[in-house]
Parts: structure tokens; C-alpha cells; sequence
């Protein structure tokens, strides 16, 4: 079990604008105030990370962190239409998202990929925050925790390989139930620990401190419902949440159910 503060990260994937982007932001930073009982952060379209980082203001520093949903591997160079860690730095980004379900069956991401920028994320100083799940066909097949476990090895494994075990604990890991992004349906809170625990004991192989230094959030369709049940699990540190985030009063539930 993790002893750090839970974190609870709003994913608006691609969602958005100027306008409707500034009364959420407006109604989230005065509904936390100063001081929330947990970490928070927004994960935005990179088109829009300027204007949410003047929009949170102090808040960024404070209750509220700024978060990308994406990031390249490279550091630089010739790779057209990708951001470096570095220029998200640049922005006052704090977490990075990487490797989403999304990415992952969109664009082709593998567990490799999703390694080296989780590497290039914690060199720039940002902290990743590493999405692993199984689809509903792996689940009914009784794969479920080697899949996940599977994923997070890749990560585990190379930063061990070229940053050693401290950068393992620089992490943060999202458990994704594919078959419950989006859906509607939610893992039970005693399955969604079931894995969690997996993780956790998998982080173990970098050391005990590490494995409680790591928040695992929970990441499958998570809202005001259901998010009290869930977060008091013992190895659910948090969540990483979609479609309720681009709701003040229910990102705002989610953040007053944290422990």
C-alpha cells in the first residue's frame, strides 16, 4: 500500500475550447481552492496547455498541476507534429500521460514505445504517469494481471536497465480496464484492487520503498458515483479520470471522495 497523498488526474482527451476550457478551469480552481486533501492535475490538449497554465495561475503551483496527454520519445529533431518533454517543460507541465489505451490501438503504440517516454518524460523532469490494461477479450481468458503486468515490466525494465531503480519510483501507474474506458461499465472495486495489489507486488522487484512510493490510480470510467468505493481500496492511490473531468461537480465529487 502506498502512503503518498492520492492523485486524481482529469483526462479531457479531445475535448475542449477557449471558452468552455476557461469556465471549467475558473469553476474547478475556486471549488479546490488553495488546499485540496490530494494531489490534482488536468491532462489537456497540448493546443490548450498555455492557456489552462494562465488559467490555473498560482493554483499550478499549488492544488492544481498541469498535465499532457502525450509525449515523444526523441528530444528533439526531425519528427514533424511531435512534442518533447522539454517544450511541455517549458509550459509548466508536471505529468505526462503515456501510453493510453488510446494511443495504444490508434497509433500503434507498443509497450517498448510507452517505455522510452516514460524514460524521455522523467529525463526532462516530468513525472509519467504509465496507463497499462486488458481488453474484455484478455480479461474473459483469464489474462488479465499478465497482461498488465506485462506492460508495466516493459517500463520497469528499462528504466531499471538505463536509469537504475530510483527512476522506477519517479513514476506514477494508471490501471485501465480497456473493456470500462468510455463504456460505462466499471471494475468492481475488489477486482480493480485485485490488480492494483499485482502491481504493486510486481513494483517490489525495484525494492519495497519504491513499490510504496508509486501511486497506482484507477483509470476505468471512474465518477461521483462510484469514486468513494474505489479510492478507499487499499493499493488505489487516486484515479485517472475521462469524461467526468469536463464536469465541475463531478471532477469536483471525485476530488472531495479522495483520502
Amino acid at each position: 500500500m502506498s502512503k503518498q497523498r492520492q492523485l486524481i488526474a482529469g483526462n479531457w482527451k479531445m475535448n475542449g475550447s477557449l471558452g468552455a476550457n476557461a469556465a471549467l478551469v475558473r469553476a474547478l480552481a475556486d471549488g479546490i481552492g488553495d488546499e485540496a486533501r490530494c494531489d490534482v492535475a488536468l491532462a489537456v490538449p497540448a493546443p490548450y496547455l498555455g492557456q489552462v497554465r494562465d488559467l490555473l495561475g498560482d493554483a499550478a503551483l499549488a492544488s492544481i498541476a498541469l498535465a499532457a496527454q502525450d509525449v515523444s520519445p526523441h528530444a528533439s529533431g526531425a519528427y514533424t507534429g511531435e512534442v518533447s518533454a522539454a517544450m511541455l517543460k517549458d509550459f509548466g507541465v508536471r505529468y505526462v500521460v503515456v501510453g493510453h489505451s488510446e494511443r495504444r490501438q490508434y497509433h500503434g503504440e507498443t509497450d517498448a514505445d510507452v517505455a522510452a517516454k516514460a524514460r524521455g518524460a522523467l529525463s526532462a523532469g516530468l513525472v509519467p504517469i504509465v496507463c497499462v490494461g486488458e481488453t474484455l477479450a484478455q480479461r474473459e481468458a483469464g489474462q488479465g494481471e499478465t497482461v498488465v503486468t506485462a506492460q508495466l515490466d516493459a517500463v520497469v525494465e528499462h528504466l531499471r536497465g538505463t536509469a537504475g531503480d530510483d527512476a522506477v519510483a519517479g513514476i506514477v501507474v494508471a490501471y485501465e480496464p480497456v473493456w470500462a474506458i468510455g463504456t460505462g461499465k466499471t471494475a468492481t472495486p475488489a477486482q480493480a484492487q485485485e490488480i492494483h495489489a499485482a502491481l504493486r507486488r510486481r513494483l517490489r522487484q525495484a525494492g519495497e520503498s519504491t513499490a510504496a512510493a508509486v501511486r497506482i490510480l484507477y483509470g476505468g470510467s471512474m465518477n461521483a458515483g462510484n469514486a468513494a468505493e474505489l479510492l478507499a481500496q487499499s493499493d488505489i492511490d487516486g484515479g485517472l479520470v475521462g469524461g467526468a473531468s469536463l464536469k465541475a461537480t463531478d471532477f469536483l465529487a471525485i476530488v472531495a471522495a479522495a483520502r
